[in-house]
């Protein structure tokens, strides 16, 4: 496993160039050094909550670690002393979902937000010194404007009086903790309050070509800690939105639903930006220590990195129709790349500058390593991550030859281990390799095989097709060739029986009981086409109407979980409406048309696509998972799991450093120390995990030893793909349990019903 080194260098190496490079802080290289990060493993468990540890963070020096939960309890920790400081009552009647110290308050003003859709505030110097069980104390602000769950709060680096506050209603709110302890106004409704920010009940989009016409219910919001004015917000659909405080209108009431504004830029995978799917949505955005790059974590998806500067027309950047584009087969007029000379670049690839030959000669042993293991079936993931460490480790350091055999062999790989979307990247990487070669037979066929997977056979067929042109003594491309016209031929046949038996679809439909399962997830079985099936099911749906359906679940607090047998009992209530219906949450109000507006067509924005992604965690059963930078550096990205564990990659070439066990069930949350190699999670237990670099050996996985645990990684990763790509309809019982746990308070709910964890 251990065939070439982490990009941050040798400890040694970077002690000694102290003496050289003044510029360079060690310290920040240091903090959260790959040789350190492999010896992570847990010192302690921090014991004072009664539920789900939902947030935890550190304040701006790192004394002290703050944490929100279930049990509706801010818990304050001495990081020296690793021990409970302040147990505060808030008030809360439902989860805390985030917490947070105010900014240059002396850490004194501390906030939170939760399941009540309310936004509270604390003055901690109002203990006057009581003990750790500190009881309930009045909230210095008490904010209750937001209709539906606060799921995020962000605070500007410098700023003690003001908090942004994102919810599931659609809207970010900004408080100013100079103009009003309370909000709304004694003898006013919430609908007069003029702190809105951001208005974007009508700001989700099914896909990009779509307009935005339905609720964005905000899951997570940042607020950049170098350009303050920068905001980054990201809820219940497919994109990232990067707003300008300073473009923004000036702050408004919720009495009116407003168009959404014009955001900076929007972020989105290629392959994730029309898909339609209703599920699809994020759970976490942050920005990188130096606010160049942003983090996104998607339910259902991996975690992706994205640029947060771009150069318009750049290849990063890309519009509607352009993913259908990647896979049209159309002939390229330039045999091979000529790509602009680079200074201090050898003729060999390989640049003057401090590298030697010996540089090359590492990547073309990689590509060899990767070849050999495509070719023999096994180390698939491994031979994957060795051509990522050329591609993405020295992608410019390489010449042209080498790099279109590495895309071509990253393609093959990413066919072979079908994770979800390693067709979307085999695409990807034939299109690169295109853009090298045109007349590369491999590239061609890769391609016609990534578009097979997916489904989309006629496409498949014309780079079939160009493959055997190029190689017409080749007997894959052939074979390859007849089996898609195979394909084709029964696509076509099962098209036309259904067309005979349609006399149905006139008459009234009768009989049919959608089950629960069948509405949730129908949709989404069907647009969501796993890389081994077509979709040709969706686009011959007997279904005139699509439907959707919200829900609410009501619990009361720890009563409604039955601990001896598992089991929550609570309510649901349940809401159907055609798609796409107007009068969805519209209100009194009506909504504004969003689809053209003084008869101008409505107009796609531009998008700024993946720069790398993440995989090898799970990210289904909860909506408030984590994706984290580590480090003051940020060269290294965390998140949690539904399997418990949590997973730490570099971030320059998306190589799995380290996976540990950090909970009994799920891990939501991962934060690293301000200064220390020292990191804090929770989850779904009632304790928060410390983890130091104090493991006796450097290692894959906690308390094992390099090499033997290689293949429980694997293992535990090939799970979770597993559990991505299969039929959703497997994790509904879970789901609705962290519905459940995560509730929303609700009146008019449907009969009581019990839901038991599996």
């Amino acid at each position: 496993m251990e065939q070439w080194p982490f990009h941050d260098g040798n400890v040694h190496n970077l002690l000694d160039n102290r003496r050289i490079d003044f510029g360079h802080d060690v310290g920040h290289s240091l903090q959260m050094h790959s040789s350190l990060i492999r010896r992570l493993s847990m010192e302690q468990e921090l014991e004072g909550h009664q539920g789900c540890v939902n947030a935890v963070a550190w304040n701006s020096n790192g004394s002290l670690l703050i944490s929100g939960s279930d049990d509706a309890l801010i818990n304050i920790w001495s990081y020296s002393g690793r021990k409970l400081l302040h147990s505060i009552e808030t008030g809360h009647s439902a989860n805390i979902f985030c917490t947070k110290f105010i900014p240059e308050s002396s850490d004194e003003l501390v906030a939170s937000g939760a399941g009540d859709a309310e936004v509270r505030l604390f003055n901690l110097s109002r203990l006057n010194g009581r003990g750790f069980n500190d009881g309930a104390i009045t909230p210095s602000a008490l904010y209750q404007c937001h209709t539906r769950r606060v799921k995020k709060l962000a605070f500007e680096v410098g700023n003690p009086n003001m908090v942004w506050s994102a919810s599931e209603d659609g809207t970010l709110r900004q408080h100013d903790f100079r103009e009003g302890t309370s909000c709304p106004p004694a003898g006013s409704s919430h609908q007069e309050c003029r702190n809105v920010l951001l208005d974007l009940r009508y700001g989700a989009k099914r896909s990009l070509a779509d307009p935005p016409r339905l609720t964005l219910a905000l899951k997570s919001c940042d607020i950049s800690s170098t350009r303050p004015h920068l905001l980054l917000v990201g809820g219940n659909d497919a994109f990232a939105r990067l707003y300008d405080r300073r473009m923004l209108p000036p702050l408004t009431s919720c009495r009116k639903r407003m168009l959404p504004p014009t955001c900076v830029n929007y972020f989105c995978p290629m392959h994730l930006s029309d898909r339609g799917r209703s599920s699809l949505h994020l759970t976490h955005v942050t920005f990188s220590p130096n606010g160049e790059e942003v983090l996104l974590s998607y339910s259902g998806e991996h975690v992706y990195l994205m640029d947060v500067n771009h150069a318009s027309g750049s290849s990063m950047q890309y519009t509607s129709g352009d993913a259908s584009k990647l896979m049209t087969f159309t002939p390229v007029l330039n045999k091979l790349e000529h790509r602009p000379p680079l200074s201090g670049v050898f003729q060999n690839g390989l640049r003057s500058r401090g590298k030697t030959a010996a540089g090359i000669e590492k990547c073309r042993m990689l590509v060899e390593i990767a070849k050999r293991s495509l070719d023999n079936g096994t180390n698939i993931f491994h031979a994957i991550e060795a051509c990522n460490e050329v591609l993405d480790g020295h992608g410019i350091d390489i010449g042209p030859t080498l790099r279109l055999e590495c895309f071509c062999t990253r393609a093959a790989l990413w066919l072979k281990r079908k994770w979800k979307n390693d067709a979307h990247m085999a695409i990807r990487d034939c299109h690169n390799a295109r853009r090298i070669d045109s007349s590369s037979f491999r590239a061609h066929y890769c391609m016609a095989e990534a578009l097979e997977q997916l489904g989309k056979h006629k496409e498949a067929l014309d780079f079939a097709v160009a493959a055997q042109y190029l190689s017409p003594y080749d007997t894959m491309a052939s074979e390859k060739v007849e089996n898609i016209k195979k394909h084709l031929a029964a696509a076509e046949a099962e098209k036309s029986n259904k067309a005979s038996d349609g006399s149905h679809k006139g008459e009234p439909r009768t009989g049919r009981v959608l089950s629960l399962s069948d509405i949730l997830y129908r949709s989404e079985a069907n647009s969501d086409a796993l890389q081994d099936g077509p979709r040709s099911e969706r686009e011959d749906s007997d279904f005139d109407e699509e439907l959707e359906l919200d829900f609410e679940t009501l619990i009361s607090g720890d009563e409604g979980r039955d601990v001896e047998s598992n089991i929550f009992h609570g309510s649901l209530n349940l809401r159907i409406h055609r798609r796409g219906d107007s009068t969805r949450e519209t209100g009194a109000c009506g909504s504004p048309s969003s689809s053209s507006q003084n008869g101008v067509a409505y107009q796609p924005e531009a998008v700024i696509d993946m720069k790398r992604r993440y995989a090898g965690h799970c990210n289904v059963g909860t909506d408030i998972k984590q994706a984290s930078f580590l480090g003051q550096r940020g060269e290294f990205v965390a998140s949690g799991s539904d399997d418990g564990r949590w997973f730490i990659w570099e971030k320059q070439t998306g190589k799995l450093i380290k996976m540990l066990l950090g909970d009994g069930v799920v891990v939501n949350c991962v934060q690293s120390h301000p200064f220390d190699c020292f990191v804090a999670t929770s989850g779904i237990d009632n304790t928060i995990k410390l983890w130091t670099p104090s493991a006796a050996v450097p290692s894959m996985a906690a308390g094992g030893s390099a090499g033997p645990e290689a293949a429980n990684v694997l293992e535990a990763m090939e799970s979770n793909q597993q559990k991505l790509c299969c039929n959703r309809e497997a994790f509904l019982p879970f789901e609705l349990l962290e519905r459940f746990r995560m509730h929303d308070f609700s009146e008019g709910s449907l009969q009581p019903f019990e839901c038991a964890q599996t």
